[in-house]
């Protein structure tokens, strides 16, 4: 199963991910697990992103492609794979598209977790982490027991600073921007399913491995 994993900023892609993975015993493969390993590793392409990202710079379209050409190729990707936050242009896409192609492979599926813009806002918003011991809450969902506390060490929970509406205003139009031109392509290529992201995790979980079950 070879699947592509879209999703705006708090659709809880993260969660999904990790329960396809397991389920479909294929590995999670993220482009920032992708470039931090490279980068660690000091490969030629990874120390060829080093100097990209060190001087501010995007890392290319073509480098990225190669980054990820490069994952595909390992051995426990020939079962299949989760690609998440690959491909983000057409233009990546298509690489993707011909490259396996040409290793007489093809893309199952590219599924799309949507969830409305306000209650992304409301879910990323409301939420609080905190800085000691790293639980995490909502003030709406699951709020701590004593307001502001942490139930499990009892120190004063935070909100992040990418968590505020601004910023997460922000992430989400560049979401859009990048990413509906990426979801027109793969309609009309006859590959994007669909999951509502608003249900309870392991609702959105059951429809997803229903779309799943009914390609394999």
């Amino acid at each position: 199963m070879k699947i592509i994993l879209l999703g705006p900023p708090g659709a809880g892609k993260g969660t999904q991910a990790k329960s396809i993975s397991s389920k479909y015993d294929i590995p999670h493969i993220s482009t920032g697990d992708i470039f931090r390993k490279n980068i660690t590793e000091k490969t030629p392409l990874g120390v060829e992103a080093k100097r990209y990202m060190d001087n501010g710079q995007l890392v290319p379209d073509s480098l990225t492609i190669d980054l990820v050409k490069d994952r595909l190729s390992h051995e426990d990707c020939k079962g299949g794979f989760l690609l998440d936050g690959f491909p983000r242009t057409v233009n990546q896409a298509e690489a993707l598209k011909n490259f396996l192609r040409n290793n007489g492979e093809n893309i199952d599926c590219a599924l799309l977790i949507d969830v409305p813009r306000d209650f992304i806002l409301d879910r990323m918003t409301g939420r609080r982490v905190c800085p000691a011991c790293g639980a995490s809450y909502h003030i709406k969902f699951n709020p701590p027991t004593n307001e502001g506390k942490c139930d499990l060490c009892g120190q004063d929970v935070i909100q992040r600073k990418d968590d505020n509406e601004a910023t997460v205003n922000e992430r989400l139009e560049v979401y859009e921007n990048q990413t509906q031109p990426l979801i027109e392509y793969y309609e009309k290529e006859n590959l994007l399913k669909v999951v509502q992201g608003t249900k309870a995790i392991n609702e959105v979980f059951e429809s997803i491995c229903s779309i799943l079950g009914s390609i394999k």
